[in-house]
């Protein structure tokens, strides 16, 4: 089996975001003395990334990208994204649990801050592979290389943090309204999801009906469904009539990383941050119909 090595910017960086991810998960392992379960997201994150691009760069070193089960136009780049945004969540998360407020030994600390700054490069470094790798005007590449494609992966992304702020404990079982918003979360992070495996298996010409046209239906009812959560999650969560409070308390500040008054804000951010994706979405799709057309 011939080993087929190209140098080139793409290589360097997934190398470079390889390593950092292996220190970053390294570190935090061998030094940070990790309690919380945010930790063990944190470690999921970073070797979750490391073994990711170790393989994508195993694949391409011995040139077996014929013979992968996925589409290689598309997987890379979509496995980039994801790596992008899990490590930039690390990044945010590690030092709000394991640095803000650390009363522990100077050296547990510095390992610490040695994963925050490893992991915060390895999150530039995947961003630049995205750079790198994605569609330029009037390239062919697969869709998941294109705007709506890497949409598609924060819109999902985004969609999972959410289910984590609002699973622990459960912010949404108050109220049939912040029911509803649950639904709306559930049900496009699913067709986002069955939109992502489809194009990475190869699978969008099996379906039925054009395969563009369906996604600008399904971005036009992503906004409208995401419209009505950004309203109703924040009314119902911090509108005093509806039972919320507009204050934040008192013991957040005090608190180890959010406290619920916190997660209601962060739900509420992240509905309308995925509301604008999905209409950026909308848009590019739209774009897309007119264009075949």
């Amino acid at each position: 089996m011939a080993i087929v090595l190209h140098s080139s910017p793409l290589l360097w960086t997934r190398l470079a975001a390889m390593v950092f991810a292996c220190v970053a998960f390294s570190v935090a392992v061998h030094g940070g003395r990790l309690y919380h379960g945010t930790g063990d997201w944190c470690i999921f994150c970073w070797a979750f990334s490391f073994a990711g691009t170790l393989l994508v760069i195993l694949v391409e070193l011995f040139g077996l990208q014929a013979r992968a089960p996925v589409s290689w136009k598309n997987f890379p780049i979509t496995f980039a994204c994801y790596a992008a945004l899990l490590c930039l969540s690390a990044s945010i998360i590690f030092p709000l649990y394991f640095l803000k407020g650390s009363t522990g030994p100077s050296e547990l600390r510095d390992y610490r801050i040695v994963s925050t700054v490893f992991s915060c490069l390895a999150t530039i470094a995947y961003m630049s592979e995205v750079s790198i790798s994605k569609a330029r005007p009037g390239e062919v590449a697969g869709y998941m290389a294109t705007a709506p494609g890497l949409l598609k992966v924060c819109e999902t992304f985004v969609a999972c943090i959410i289910f984590v702020f609002v699973s622990d404990p459960v912010l949404y079982d108050r109220h049939d309204a912040l029911k509803y918003c649950m639904a709306v979360y559930c049900i496009c992070f699913i067709l986002s999801a069955a939109i992502i495996m489809l194009c990475i298996g190869e699978c969008t010409g099996c379906l039925p009906f054009p395969f563009a046209r369906f996604l600008s239906a399904y971005a036009l009812l992503a906004v409208v469904l995401y419209l009505s959560a950004t309203i109703i999650w924040p009314i119902f969560n911090f509108d005093p009539k509806h039972g919320g409070s507009k204050n934040r308390p008192g013991n957040c500040g005090t608190a180890i990383g959010l406290c619920v008054w916190d997660k209601n804000m962060a739900v509420a951010v992240l509905t309308a941050v995925n509301f604008i994706l999905y209409l950026a979405d909308l848009i590019y799709s739209t774009r897309l119909v007119f264009v075949s057309a």
